[in-house]
């Protein structure tokens, strides 16, 4: 098993690396389901009528609809530690995400960083998704953070 700083050197030859693209179609009926299973009952993620008098003039996602789609990246395989957790996402919104969309997402790592424990050495890696629509704007970045020890 690598020492912590010799495992902080082979993760950061994975910051850069960029996974495959990954496109939906954005259909009311996922919108309604993600917003039913987070708990929120907010007309605008469902009721049309509703919804069009809003200032968005239609139905949209919940902002946190797009933790739907994850493009993958590679694991990294790195002979260090035997935990793996989720350590939280966040997204920022540039624009609501509407049914009919064509959303494209494509994730890389962004930064790996050392940080001693209670418990020794963790490895933090982070994560970027960049979420364009289909004329290639952006609608959001997500980030998410990964641990290993």
């Amino acid at each position: 098993m690598l020492t912590l700083e010799q495992a902080v050197e082979e993760a950061r030859t994975y910051v850069g690396r960029v996974g495959p693209a990954v496109s939906m179609t954005v259909e009311r009926s996922m919108i309604r389901r993600f917003a039913e299973a987070i708990g929120d009952d907010n007309p605008l993620y469902y009721d049309e009528e509703f919804a069009r008098a809003t200032r968005w003039g239609g139905v949209i996602a919940p902002p946190t609809f797009l933790c739907l789609m994850l493009p993958p990246l590679p694991a990294p395989d790195i002979d260090f530690g035997t935990v793996k957790l989720n350590g939280g996402s966040r997204f920022e919104s540039f624009r609501p995400v509407r049914p009919g969309d064509v959303i494209t997402g494509q994730a890389e790592y962004a930064d790996v960083q050392a940080k001693e424990g209670s418990r020794g050495g963790m490895l933090i890696f982070q994560g970027r998704t960049r979420y364009t629509d289909g004329s290639g704007n952006l609608v959001a970045v997500g980030t998410g953070t990964g641990i290993q020890s």
